[in-house]
């Protein structure tokens, strides 16, 4: 009885050692406390398990990068992939059939974990991770760093694209849309002078600069400038920045963890990651992405906008 009981005390602890990447939560510093995110994946702990069939790894830049060098087993994709293209305008988030038909394709099922890398600062990923969210789909780990930490630790890579097989990858069918407003409840949210945090530069914000998409320049009424990128090492190794950072950062917002807040920017990318930062780094409660921003919303002249400069840079 004795040898049967000390073989399977071994293979409890291989299978728990073999579980413990994925469900690692990652910490962040705040002073002499630590924050915790279960979302973020460090380079070091994504190379223990990278190579398990139930980790797929999405590469989501463009096409071209992902070429030169990617992850060793990641696949590609982009912003246009996970957009709904019925829309007059674009960057709309993709429906639920539109992302289970994806990830399918990808041959990822629904019991498998998706870590997604960028090289922008997990500005994309960000985007990613939201989508997912609303629909209920949480086993999910951003690349803290992107690919240039992967690179750092000297992970594995290739310019070879994965055979995968097709598979079954399903979402809820009552999802919760837990993070997401759309264009209706937005105008609500702007008469009734909720807090809006715009997540966008100073020239976007001030109308000065036009981004493709956009009818017009300018900013929804009573939103409050903090551009996503001051919540990164933007120039330095593209991780978040401390949660001490953090807090002053988003003090500008002057609320509190349980007030609402909504985000939103040029096509919702950018506040996607902002979205991110307040709730799993940050503990606020009740945040929303504004899924059109301001490329939808400068469509519509019935809605209110402001603008402090005259459009000088249109691109």
């Amino acid at each position: 009885m004795n040898w049967r009981i000390s073989l399977m005390f071994l293979l409890l602890a291989f299978a728990g050692c073999k579980d413990e990447g994925k469900n690692k939560v990652v910490s962040v510093e705040k002073g002499n406390e630590i924050a915790e995110s279960k979302y973020l994946i460090e380079a070091d702990e994504l190379m223990k398990i990278a190579k398990d069939p139930n980790i797929k790894i999405l590469d989501f830049r463009k096409s071209e990068f992902y070429g030169k060098e990617h992850i060793e087993g990641a696949l590609n994709i982009w912003r246009t992939d996970i957009e709904d293209a019925s829309y007059p305008y674009n960057g709309m988030m993709a429906g639920k059939e539109q992302m289970e038909t994806l990830f399918s394709g990808l041959g990822i099922n629904t019991n498998d974990t998706v870590i997604i890398y960028d090289d922008n600062a997990l500005v994309d990923s960000s985007r990613l991770w939201w989508i997912l969210q609303n629909y209920d789909f949480t086993n999910v780990r951003l690349l803290n760093g992107g690919i240039s930490a992967w690179n750092a630790q000297n992970g594995d890579v290739s310019t070879e694209t994965p055979v995968v097989m097709k598979e079954n990858f399903k979402l809820s069918d009552t999802p919760t849309m837990k993070y997401y407003i759309s264009k209706e409840k937005m105008i609500q949210a702007v008469a009734n002078k909720t807090i809006i945090v715009d997540a966008r530069t100073d020239d976007e914000f001030s109308g000065k600069r036009q981004k493709e998409g956009a009818a017009k320049g300018g900013r929804i009424p009573n939103s409050i400038l903090i551009d996503w990128a001051e919540a990164v090492n933007y120039n330095g190794d593209k991780k978040i920045k401390s949660i001490e950072d953090l807090e002053k950062i988003y003090s500008e917002l002057g609320a509190s963890k349980e007030d609402t807040i909504i985000a939103y920017c040029h096509s919702g990318v950018r506040s996607a990651h902002t979205t991110f930062v307040l709730t799993q780094m940050l503990g606020y409660k009740n945040v929303k992405n504004y899924d059109g921003s301001w490329t939808e919303w400068s469509q519509f002249n019935d809605l209110p906008s402001v603008q402090d400069s005259i459009t000088t840079i249109i691109e």
